[in-house]
């Protein structure tokens, strides 16, 4: 099915939508106001997609056994201090689907933001297309203005835009889209993100909206973003992720293409927590248990996975780092008048060590979400910790316990719902 809702004259109409700031105004404050936040992967994701060259799902599209918060969950999660979730949406099955699927399926968003929102949560519904299917990717629905599934992404957003707007809630947000794939600073990525922001505003004139940069939302990506012409979309958050130093929040991430990354474990943060041959002899233990790879496949990938080791250690990053990447967005920032609370850090997190072949590493990951938590909050950002559930999440999938380690490290408390002092 392509793109439910869309029509010639709404995507025609979007050239000239009318919420226009005033001269020389910075963007206006949002309506919604977010502080500390977590990412409810994968309530929306994790799908049924049929292999190619079919496009189309099982059904249920989304895994039936995947984690789900439940409305208990929602309530713990408020009283521990969180006040918003970031939803993240994959786009496919509602663009695969139709007739009453897609019904049951829209139905099934429209009632977990009910739900969200119920638990005194607010909400930002991110569209995240899957980049490991084949055909419902970020390539295909929004390479570029002429990605082939663009026309049926463009509906998707209209039509949930304007679902999202007639709630008439002041605690949402709408964000088009995650992690766009082109280069920082890209024309091409600036027209599309103009484009789709239009279609959304036009939908829902006081829903806030979120924009963010190129490759990959990163701090770059946002930095080289200019937000002039976006000032009219108003109400408005700017957004970016924060995963650096990537060889420390990715080890052994099996996602990841490189093979060093898939390699690594008990890599320590900050550096100076550790050492590189007891990190070295961790890739090794790691290495010897893949009996899937050669022996000359290892070899070559634990050489090259010393070497970016050995940079490194030799840099030595600690929160220094951290702060240093976070005052390039700060600057940013203050040099076109958007005001702190207009940046949502929307994505931090890590890994956590893989425990086979490390006893520790808790500590350090703990250690690295305090560091960014922090220098957000110094920087006067709002943020949303990667994730609620997985390897990188702050509750047990099965039990529904929560990492006390990660809930201190993330100022929250156990015991009383409050922050710490």
């Amino acid at each position: 099915m392509i793109s439910p809702g869309l029509t010639r004259r709404g995507v025609l109409a979007a050239a000239a939508i009318p919420f226009v700031a005033p001269a020389g105004a910075a963007v206006a404050t949002p309506a919604v106001s977010l502080h500390r936040g977590v990412n409810a992967w994968p309530w929306f994701s994790l799908t049924r997609e049929y292999p190619s060259p079919r496009t189309d799902y099982g059904w249920p599209a989304f895994q039936p056994g995947r984690p789900i918060p439940n409305r208990s969950d929602l309530a713990r999660l408020r009283a521990v201090g969180f006040d918003f979730l970031r939803l993240p949406v994959d786009p496919g099955p509602f663009l695969a689907t139709s007739g009453a699927q897609r019904r049951d399926i829209m139905r099934d968003l429209t009632d977990a933001v009910a739900a969200i929102l119920a638990a005194d949560l607010s909400v930002v519904v991110n569209v995240q297309a899957n980049g490991a299917t084949h055909h419902w990717n970020p390539d295909n629905l929004y390479g570029s203005v002429q990605a082939p599934l663009f026309p049926a992404y463009r509906g998707f957003v209209i039509d949930l835009a304007a679902r999202l707007g007639a709630t008439r809630s002041q605690r949402i947000a709408f964000e088009p889209v995650n992690e766009p794939p082109m280069a920082c600073g890209s024309a091409q990525w600036a027209a599309l993100q103009t484009e789709l922001l239009g279609l959304a505003r036009r939908e829902a004139p006081d829903l806030t909206l979120v924009a963010t940069g190129a490759c990959g939302s990163m701090v770059p990506g946002l930095v080289a973003l200019d937000p002039a012409d976006l000032a009219r979309f108003a109400p408005l958050l700017f957004t970016m992720h924060f995963y650096e130093p990537y060889l420390f929040t990715h080890q052994g991430a099996p996602w990841m293409r490189e093979p060093v990354y898939r390699a690594l474990n008990g890599v320590p943060w900050p550096a100076s927590a550790g050492t590189l041959d007891h990190t070295l002899a961790m890739v090794r233990a790691r290495m010897e248990a893949d009996t899937a790879s050669t022996i000359a496949t290892r070899a070559a990938a634990y050489e090259t996975t010393k070497a970016k080791l050995s940079e490194y250690f030799a840099a030595q990053p600690d929160r220094r780092f951290v702060t240093h990447h976070l005052a390039a967005v700060r600057d940013w920032a203050e040099r076109h008048g958007i005001p702190a609370h207009q940046i949502l850090m929307g994505e931090f997190g890590a890994l956590r060590s893989d425990t086979r072949y490390v006893a520790a590493g808790a500590g350090d990951r703990a250690r690295y979400v305090r560091d960014v938590r922090e220098a957000a909050e110094e920087a006067g950002f709002a943020w949303s910790f990667w994730n609620l559930f997985d390897g990188m999440g702050l509750m047990d999938d099965t039990t529904r316990r929560f990492d006390p380690a990660i809930i201190d490290a993330l100022g929250l408390s156990l015991a009383t719902g409050e922050r710490h002092p």
